[in-house]
């Protein structure tokens, strides 16, 4: 029997499907966006940035994490963190790294 074709979800950042968040305003996945992954991909962990001053317990472990891995991408490509319209430089920008 074929296996059903399975299709991402939409990479929209306008209108009101917008699951992906425009450079402008911090780049990532919005809550509506992560819903529709999860949905789709059962038992995935995906969630959304953590944007707290100051995070405690697993949020800001999470938020270490995601700021020492941006900190490698930035490392890896100088051309984006020139840039400070790259998705890069604005998801570190809405992480507060």
């Amino acid at each position: 029997m074929p296996r059903k074709k399975e299709t991402p979800i939409k990479k929209t950042t306008t209108g009101k499907s917008a699951n992906y968040r425009p450079t402008k305003s911090g780049a990532g996945m919005t809550a509506k966006g992560v819903a529709a992954y999860r949905r789709k991909n059962p038992g995935s962990k995906l969630q959304t940035a953590v944007t707290e001053d100051k995070p405690t317990g697993k949020r800001a472990t999470r938020r270490k994490s995601f700021c020492a891995r941006s900190a490698g991408q930035m490392k890896k490509f100088p051309a984006a963190a020139k840039n400070p319209n790259s998705r890069l430089r604005q998801a570190r920008k809405r992480w507060k790294c």
